[in-house]
């Protein structure tokens, strides 16, 4: 009778995938950081950009109207004629008024304590002050 030999089952040792697991374990402490801090980055160009837009769609409908909106009217004039003035040529906006990248309506008031109206976002924490993505991005 001929002898078979088995097959040896080989695998990884504990010690070996604790190793590989530290490894991972520190790249993902290193890089996971980086990568947050990136979106955080991107949240506030992305506010600034969109106050640059919601400034230049309120300077038109000044233009067209010759008075900026109210607070209580709000950015919501940029969408409809909410004092039925003659004047009005909008929507001023093709998508609505957006939201702040962190889901929060932006805050307008007219007239402005900064400038003919304060147009900004509480930022990341919705709360007024803060650093880094919890700062105030404003219009000023």
């Amino acid at each position: 009778m001929a002898h078979r030999s088995v097959p040896s089952c080989s695998g990884f040792t504990l010690l070996e995938l604790l190793v590989v697991m530290v490894i991972i374990g520190l790249l993902a402490g290193y890089v996971g950081p980086k990568y947050f801090q990136q979106i955080g980055k991107s949240e506030v160009k992305t506010a600034k950009a969109q106050i640059a837009a919601l400034e230049q769609s309120l300077d038109q409908l000044r233009l067209d109207t010759g008075h900026y909106p109210s607070t209580e009217q709000g950015l919501n004039a940029l969408m409809t004629n909410t004092d039925n003035d003659t004047r009005w040529s909008g929507p001023y906006l093709k998508k609505g008024v957006p939201n702040d990248p962190w889901g929060k309506p932006y805050q307008y008031r007219f007239p402005g304590q900064h400038g003919e109206y304060d147009l900004f976002s509480y930022g990341k924490d919705g709360q007024a002050g803060g650093s880094d993505e919890s700062q105030d991005i404003t219009s000023w």
